[in-house]
């Protein structure tokens, strides 16, 4: 099983920065895609950005052109940098893999960072 643990989040004010990461750890697997979700009070978790086995991304329109989702080569560790935030991206941000073990698919899930975005 994969575990996954995000950190990076924290309080930043609008027009602000912020890097999340997660990484992934635990036996022999195949990384189908990984991707950063957000859940914000109230609200039902959302899909903000993916990246595939083979490179590709997709992201959320709300997040087109200010968050990159990037990978290291290894497929240990997955990025979210986040710019220009904006309070309505306040939330608790969570890391999602696909990935193949022994052939079975799987699904993890990280236990999630808290962002807040305010002056």
């Amino acid at each position: 099983q994969v575990q996954l643990v995000e950190s990076g989040g924290g309080l930043v004010q609008p027009g602000g920065s912020l890097r999340l990461s997660c990484a992934a750890s635990g036996g022999f697997f195949s990384i189908n895609a990984m991707a950063w979700y957000r859940q914000a009070p109230g609200k039902q978790r959302e899909l903000v950005a993916v990246i595939r086995s083979g490179g590709s991304t997709s992201y959320a329109d709300s997040v087109k052109g200010r968050f990159t989702i990037s990978r290291d080569n290894a497929w240990n560790t997955v990025y979210l940098q986040m710019n220009s935030l904006k309070p309505e991206d306040t939330a608790v941000y969570y890391c999602k893999a696909d990935y193949l073990s022994r052939g079975t698919a799987y699904r993890s899930w990280g236990q999630g960072t808290q962002v807040t975005v305010s002056s």
